[in-house]
């Protein structure tokens, strides 16, 4: 695995300058009446760096680390502060520099009651503490630091669900059992992480990814035992059923901006873990776990689909879609298929994009509307006619209509997936059709019909949330929909370093996959 050192350290300063505004907002008193302007501007800077790490990226080399910087950190045990990125590690570092300001600037008039300045403050900083955390994830070398990350991460997102959701009692419980379900999976990997440092192939930098990558001999079942630990804790996060239960009763009373970040970005931690370190470091294991993992897989696909036509509230409805959603992205990673794995990358910034617009135009309704209960609208589309028309683009996007951000990377994964396993492919897509209708009868529901009396009053979205929420989401869900073709080639190379056998095949190694 090559890596490309960088002369300034980008990503260092992408993870630092988050912190130093949320600490400058904690500590400096006269610039949270200013909140959620040095939020937004925070926010951009990193949006800048992200477009400066996208025009220094080597794409003749996209599944090589780039912009890498290694500093020692603690040498005792062989960890370093070692970020860069491949192909994938941009893209995700981009989608969360794209989502972070637009949900800030969807939150803006969120906080607008007695005590508005210090609950701006707070949320705002725990936003950009978020951010941080995020692009320390997808910018790790060290798998070490990686999981430091990871359990550091819990910490604003505890407090954003908890403190700052909308149910009172109901987000701190929410909060709670979010924390204690992402504490056990990062508690099962820190074993993982510790029995890492006994296999491996190195005597200093021992836990780099590229000294561990394809280097580690060990016995099958220490091998078997490490990727179990750390499968575990990606499948809560991702969520897989049957750890999923703590995703709906969050995003239930979570802001929708957090709601976004929550499973737009964050939740993907899951999925790039999978691939980064699960395929990566353990091929052995995970092709030999490939089969049960792709049935889980299946399960959360149809699960999800079946959970979201049950649903009452909106946005438990969407986190349902979501369990769907992910359970295809894990099938695609893990049924030994370049094209499936590729698709379920793409599908990664894809759903990123889907499923932001989706919270977040509901969250707009449901504020306006006060309540999140499907059944408590009926006819918005006359009174809210942008509105309207925008949730049902995300939601098009999201059940993968053709010339929208879904089509393309669920396609490669059916495709990929068919060629190996066609009774996986086959049951995916009786939970695509179903989307359709998971997506389509809430719109009918809400907007369609007679307008209710009680919801007249409901006002349509400002220049504000068209300009800076809306317009940039829909752009990118048409761009990628109609061109993918510079994310689908970036992150192919990926895919076929990463890729594994072909489930049921007696070797693990592949040249290039399907």
């Amino acid at each position: 695995m090559n890596v490309l050192s960088a002369t300034f350290p980008l990503l260092s300063l992408m993870v630092v300058v988050p912190v130093i505004g949320a600490a400058a907002l904690a500590l400096i008193k006269p610039l949270r009446s200013l909140a959620r302007e040095v939020g937004l501007v925070i926010s951009l800077l990193v949006l800048v760096g992200a477009i400066v790490a996208a025009c220094q990226f080597d794409y003749a080399a996209p599944a090589s680390y780039q912009l890498a910087e290694t500093h020692s950190w603690i040498p005792v045990i062989g960890t370093s502060w070692a970020l860069g990125i491949n192909g994938l590690g941009l893209a995700m570092i981009g989608l969360s520099a794209i989502l972070v300001p637009i949900t800030l600037a969807a939150a803006w008039h969120e906080d607008d009651g007695e005590g508005a300045e210090s609950a701006r403050a707070g949320y705002v900083g725990l936003t950009l503490c978020a951010e941080a955390f995020m692009v320390l994830i997808f910018a790790a070398r060290d798998v070490f630091l990686f999981y430091v990350a990871f359990e550091a991460m819990l910490v604003p997102m505890y407090f954003l669900v908890g403190r700052y959701g909308l149910g009172g009692v109901k987000a701190k419980a929410a909060a709670l059992k979010f924390l204690l379900y992402s504490l056990l999976g990062g508690l099962i990997m820190l074993a993982g992480v510790v029995a890492l440092y006994t296999v491996s192939p190195v005597e200093k930098n021992q836990y780099l990814i590229e000294n561990l990558a394809g280097r580690i001999t060990t016995s099958a079942g220490m091998e078997m035992f490490i990727f179990v630990t750390f499968f575990i804790a990606f499948a809560i996060k991702a969520p897989m059923v049957p750890v999923h239960t703590w995703l709906a009763d969050t995003t239930e009373v979570a802001r929708p901006g957090t709601s976004t970040l929550l499973v737009g970005v964050l939740d993907k931690i899951g999925t790039f873990g999978m691939i980064t370190l699960c395929l990566q470091l353990f091929p052995n294991a995970a092709h030999k776990a490939a089969l049960p993992i792709i049935v889980l897989a299946v399960i959360s696909v149809l699960w999800g689909a079946l959970a979201a036509l049950a649903q009452k509230d909106l946005m438990r409805l969407i986190s349902f879609t979501s369990v769907s959603h992910f359970g295809i992205m894990v099938m695609g990673i893990f049924v030994g298929s370049r094209l499936a794995l590729t698709g379920a990358m793409v599908y990664m910034v894809a759903h990123g994009l889907s499923i932001a617009g989706m919270f977040l135009i509901s969250g707009f309704l449901t504020q306006r509307g006060g309540t999140q209960a499907i059944d408590g609208y009926g006819g918005m589309r006359l009174v809210t006619p942008v509105l309207a028309g925008t949730f049902l683009v995300a939601g098009l996007a999201a059940i993968a209509l053709p010339g929208l951000s879904g089509f393309v990377p669920e396609l490669m994964v059916l495709v990929g997936t068919f060629g190996i396993l066609p009774w996986a492919a086959g049951i995916a897509v009786l939970a695509v059709v179903a989307a359709a209708l998971y997506v389509l009868l809430p719109f009918q529901k809400i907007f369609t019909g007679p307008a209710r009396a009680d919801k007249k009053h409901v006002s349509d979205l400002t220049w504000r949330e068209k300009l800076a929420v809306v317009t940039p989401l829909i752009v990118l869900m048409v761009v990628l929909g109609v061109y993918p073709r510079p994310l689908v080639s970036t992150l192919e190379p990926v895919a076929e370093h990463s890729v594994l056998a072909e489930v049921g095949s007696a070797t693990v190694a592949t040249e290039g996959g399907n």
